[in-house]
């Protein structure tokens, strides 16, 4: 993570709002170890657009968007049993939005039943995994954070529908999940609820009543990523026409093969492209796999994320607008009511970065060095030539 320097020096060359460089979230897989990594190697920043405004009507709006208003019935008090923090932290961002882990959810019923095989059957026609069970509890593994709340919600209409208490709990863990069941049942009781964090804070539906969902299914929200080419004539000027048509398609390759993501007005020899994903986690992942990898074939790509074409189309175009000292690698995504953006810095970026953040007594050395030249060329009145100086100096800081 970065320190003060860093930030101020990355906002001044870029006039926008560091939130964090690289990752500070530990990975449990080959999967997140390989992103964690990209994170880190890149000193990918993560940019703050517009603020989000994080209160608890927001947080239940998302919700009800996310899960879908006609999956959670229409009577159900909501808890704040923490309150998230009025800013986006990196790790939530990775951890539950990147990399998809808060999908792990606990139930228990007061009593052995066979209500429980019951509940077994429906999370798998969910496609969801059962981890563990016994006749009053089960953990279960589903395809994603809003999944999990939705069926636990299922499931408990279900239990009331037969005079049964379910109470139920969303982590990214099995264990996480049963603590934070634990917790629900100290602050709220023993009421039939779900329980459940969102940017940080950690909420609950609780609901005093019976009700029966009529069907309960996932959510068919549009998750477009719009990508381009920055500068695309100066990129086939240097490199030739025949590398934009590979870089492009092994963009194309890697979204349609490993991020489940539907192209659309794909030309081959063009410089952009649409594609849609089945969820948002994967169009932002994407993205970032496609600015990683024009990176490293020495080009830079503006990205956008929205629930529309249109909507991912200007959002990739806010880069062009952002009072940068050069074009940025962006990918420009939504979180609650606020616009974020991950940037993949240049080479250069990169290297002063290190500088600051790793070697500050070669940093301390290179600014002492260029002051006392300065001051002696001026004294020679040569003081034209200072900017000799700040060349060797740079020479010296990117070679040695």
């Amino acid at each position: 993570m970065a320190n003060g320097l860093t930030k101020s020096f990355i906002k001044l060359t870029t006039n926008l709002n560091p939130i964090a460089v690289g990752t500070k979230f530990f990975p449990t897989n080959s999967l997140e170890t390989e992103y964690v990594e990209l994170f880190n190697y890149t000193q990918t920043i993560l940019f703050e657009l517009e603020k989000a405004e994080i209160t608890s009507e927001t947080i239940l709006q998302n919700l009800i968007r996310d899960v879908g208003a006609e999956n959670i019935p229409a009577e159900y008090t909501f808890h704040e049993l923490s309150p998230a923090e009025n800013k986006i932290e990196e790790y939530a961002l990775v951890s539950n939005i990147i990399m998809g882990s808060d999908r792990y959810f606990y139930i228990e019923i007061p009593h052995p039943s066979n209500m429980i095989n019951i509940f077994v059957k429906i999370i798998e026609n969910e496609a969801g995994e059962i981890v563990e069970k016994t006749d009053t509890e089960l953990v279960a593994k589903m395809l994603s954070k809003n999944d999990a709340i939705r069926v636990a919600i299922e499931l408990i209409g279900i239990g009331l529908s037969e005079g049964i208490q379910v109470i139920s709990a969303v982590g990214m863990t099995g264990a996480a999940a049963i603590e934070r069941a634990i917790h629900y049942t100290q602050d709220v009781g023993l009421f039939p609820g779900v329980a459940f964090t969102k940017l940080g804070g950690e909420y609950a539906l609780v609901f005093d009543s019976p009700f029966l969902l009529r069907e309960s299914h996932p959510v068919d929200l549009e998750n477009y990523l719009f990508i381009d080419l920055i500068d695309s004539t100066k990129f086939i000027n240097k490199h030739g026409r025949n590398q934009l048509v590979e870089l492009m398609n092994g963009i194309k390759n890697f979204i349609e093969s490993e991020c489940e993501g539907e192209l659309e007005g794909y030309r081959e020899g063009g410089d952009d492209f649409i594609a849609r994903f089945p969820s948002k986690d994967l169009a932002i992942r994407a993205g970032l796999d496609a600015a990683w990898f024009a990176l490293d074939n020495g080009a830079k790509i503006r990205a956008g994320i929205g629930r529309s074409r249109r909507e991912a189309g200007e959002r990739a175009q806010l880069v062009d607008d952002l009072k940068s000292t050069s074009p940025l690698s962006l990918v420009v995504f939504e979180i609650a009511n606020g616009l974020y953006a991950y940037n993949i810095p240049s080479e250069f970026t990169r290297t002063l970065i290190n500088l600051v953040e790793n070697e500050k007594p070669k940093l301390i050395g290179v600014f002492a060095f260029v002051f006392i030249f300065v001051y002696l060329m001026h004294i020679l009145g040569l003081g034209v030539f200072g900017f000799v100086g700040v060349i060797l100096a740079l020479v010296y800081a990117f070679v040695v």
